[in-house]
């Protein structure tokens, strides 16, 4: 079975948000489009409590993208953003939900950034998103979200470590950063996971 995991399409990662993937909205309508050529659809949602260490606005005199060591680990600084219950937080209007079974949340834990949808960046807690794909006999993902730089690529990588076939919708998906994300291309290409277009799916 072949699922689609849809990675965070919230207010804040599109235009007008306070993390805006550039014009991260243009890929709804192509992730509606083709969600019904899979047989479960799923999704990921940030969904940060305000307190969150990963927000520039709770380390005084620190700005937004400053670079900090937290527990050994680099860790960036972001705008607050997908606050739990605030309308940055919920999922975009435009993303038709009814084929979405389950929606799984991370970044809860105010001491720990949480990218992938499988784990938080510290891999000691489980989203439960991974068994629940088994429990469903699950064995390939296509991921496709915002932003194919972070999040999405990020997931791709718990995704491969967890034996699960994956495969980057290309067109489906938009980086913060175009030029890391050609660099991450060539990475996920290495590791064997395929890269198409939407119309591929079709």
């Amino acid at each position: 079975m072949k699922a689609l995991v849809i990675i965070d399409i919230q207010n804040d990662f599109c235009p007008g948000g306070s993390l805006e993937v550039p014009n991260g909205d243009e890929i709804i309508p192509v992730i509606n489009k083709i969600q019904n050529s899979f047989d479960l659809v799923v999704a990921t949602q940030d969904w940060h409590p305000a307190d969150h260490v990963s927000f520039a606005s709770n380390h005084q005199g620190k700005n937004s993208y400053d670079k900090i060591n937290l527990f050994g680990e680099e860790q960036v600084l972001w705008p607050d953003h997908c606050v739990q219950n605030s309308h940055g937080a919920q999922i975009h209007s435009g993303l038709d939900q009814k084929k979405i079974e389950a929606i799984f949340r991370k970044g809860m834990d105010p001491y720990i950034d949480s990218y992938s949808g499988f784990f938080d960046n510290g891999h000691k807690k489980k989203t439960g998103i991974a068994g629940y794909l088994r429990d469903k006999g699950v064995s390939m993902l296509f991921f496709c979200g915002l932003a194919s730089d972070i999040c999405v690529y990020y997931s791709i990588r718990d995704a491969l470590n967890l034996n699960f076939s994956s495969v980057l919708i290309e067109d489906a998906s938009k980086p913060i950063d175009s030029k890391n994300f050609y660099r991450i291309k060539d990475e996920l290409i290495k590791h064997s996971v395929e890269i198409v277009k939407s119309n591929d799916i079709l």
